[in-house]
């Protein structure tokens, strides 16, 4: 691939593309899978974890994603493409960058399915459906929106047109427009949850069980669920921050913006929580009642307690717009690929991968009726084959390539340009990026494929493996030390 520079594409200012990243980052992950994985790991000790995963992996990787797309200077599959020839590595590495879009592009594919719940359940709460629903007319709710094909569809269908929508407007007139409004709005509706929460009786309850750790209830299970999340809620190894950085100013800092970004997702997912448990345990509920939680469990509450249907409009609307910030940022990197490496107009790649990755998700759809018998991936359905492949494979090889470019392959000089940090700390980031964070995401990516029985075996195959590399492409000089 020749050297490719973006020609127009660029941020108004690092105000909108923080908040255009922290739309990226906030998203489902924040209202509907960290409540529930911290409720069934106990509270307050899975979240200390958490905390310092996204200290120790999420922040070091995401401030490299970004450094990665400045200096690239386009699109992920380019900019790898770019970085590469200037380090003299090998021009392989634009597959880290391919590897990105694709999972953005195939989580794309089922995250319209599962957002297009949300947008069911606003409706429905906006009606009134779920006043004084009981627990067991709320799970046959549930039920019954997974086994109608046509309605799941036609959600699908609204959240991918929106999407595409968005996108194809470019960046100024359509993704900075969107999260101009949908960031604010998200912020103003969650305040409004959090001053509600602290008037059900049951904050208190609440605040404890998110920050008062008791380690009786830690598993090693559940500190390896905390760092497979740190990980993916801040969109590392999609293409996303790549894509993003490489339309952000050399005035501005990756530093800053990456501290904001991590400090602005957490406390997102943690308000939610507060504001998510406070309603279940003044209702009598449980924490720890999984998936269903948001879907299955909150509608009994919004269902029972005073101001319901005002509260519960308001919340699945909030699980609308964190929805669409993520699926906006996910059709971009391949969008921008389209647009500078194939020549294909911005309004014509959008609509063209907008319309591929809706047939896909099609599948998804499928694999809640239909299909749900069909297996592609072992017994998993095509939504849990997708699933798996981009969660379990796609992002942690993509976050794992991009500590080794940064922290090996990199020239110095580049990457102090990029990570403008004091010696010290630059020390300690490449400390962090060469043995921490590979190792933290091996551990995590072996449990993922092989399953606790034999865990350790391939932890040990995999640092191995991991040290060898370095120290045979030291010996060798393909590293940059």
């Amino acid at each position: 691939m020749s050297q490719l520079k973006l020609s127009e594409e660029g941020w108004s200012n690092q105000t909108i593309f923080i908040l255009a990243a922290i739309g990226s980052a906030v998203g489902l992950g924040n209202l509907w899978k960290f409540p529930y994985i911290t409720g069934e790991n106990g509270g307050g000790a899975f979240v200390l974890v958490y905390l310092a995963c996204i200290l120790l992996i999420g922040i070091p990787v995401l401030l490299s994603e970004l450094a990665l797309g400045r200096a690239g200077q386009a699109n992920p599959v380019q900019s790898m493409a770019n970085l590469s020839r200037q380090n003299s590595a090998s021009p392989l590495w634009f597959l880290l960058g391919l590897n990105g879009v694709l999972a953005a592009a195939l989580i794309l594919s089922f995250y319209t399915v599962v957002a297009g719940w949300g947008a069911a359940y606003f409706f429905e709460s906006l009606q009134g459906v779920f006043i004084d629903i009981t627990p067991d007319q709320a799970g046959t709710h549930f039920e019954g929106l997974l086994h109608n094909p046509y309605e799941l569809m036609f959600w699908h269908s609204a959240l991918s047109l929106l999407t595409a929508i968005v996108v194809a407007k470019g960046v100024k007139s359509g993704i900075e427009k969107a999260i101009s409004f949908l960031m604010p709005g998200l912020l103003l509706i969650l305040l409004v949850l959090l001053g509600y929460a602290t008037t059900t009786g049951a904050f208190g309850q609440s605040f404890g069980f998110l920050f008062y750790p008791d380690f009786t209830k830690l598993s090693w299970a559940a500190v390896l669920t905390a760092m497979g999340h740190a990980f993916f809620t801040l969109s590392i190894g999609l293409g996303t921050m790549m894509v993003y950085g490489s339309y952000l100013s050399r005035k501005h800092s990756i530093v800053k913006a990456g501290m904001w970004i991590a400090f602005a997702d957490t406390l997102v997912a943690l308000l939610a929580g507060l504001v998510i448990f406070s309603i279940v345990f003044a209702n009598g509920l449980q924490a720890g009642s999984g998936p269903g939680l948001l879907f299955q469990t909150l509608p009994i509450a919004f269902g029972q307690m005073t101001g319901g249907w005002f509260f519960g409009t308001l919340f699945f609307a909030l699980v609308v717009m964190a929805a669409l910030s993520s699926s906006i940022s996910l059709l971009e990197p391949a969008v921008s690929w389209f647009e500078q490496n194939w020549g294909i107009k911005r309004l014509k790649a959008a609509w063209l991968l907008g319309f591929i990755i809706w047939v896909v998700g099609i599948g998804s759809v499928l694999s809640f009726n239909d299909w749900a018998d069909i297996h592609f991936l072992g017994e998993r359905n095509f939504f849990e084959s997708v699933d798996f492949l981009t969660a379990n494979i796609m992002l942690p090889l993509g976050g794992l390539l991009i500590s080794v470019f940064v922290a090996w392959v990199m020239k110095p000089e580049q990457r102090y340009a990029e990570i403008e940090l004091e010696q010290g700390a630059m020390k300690w980031l490449l400390m962090d990026l060469r043995w921490i964070a590979p190792v933290a995401i091996l551990i995590v990516f072996a449990t993922n494929l092989v399953g606790a029985e034999s865990t350790w075996v391939m932890i040990t195959v995999a640092l191995v493996v991991y040290a060898v590399y370095v120290v045979n492409a030291i010996r060798n000089g393909h590293l940059n030390g």
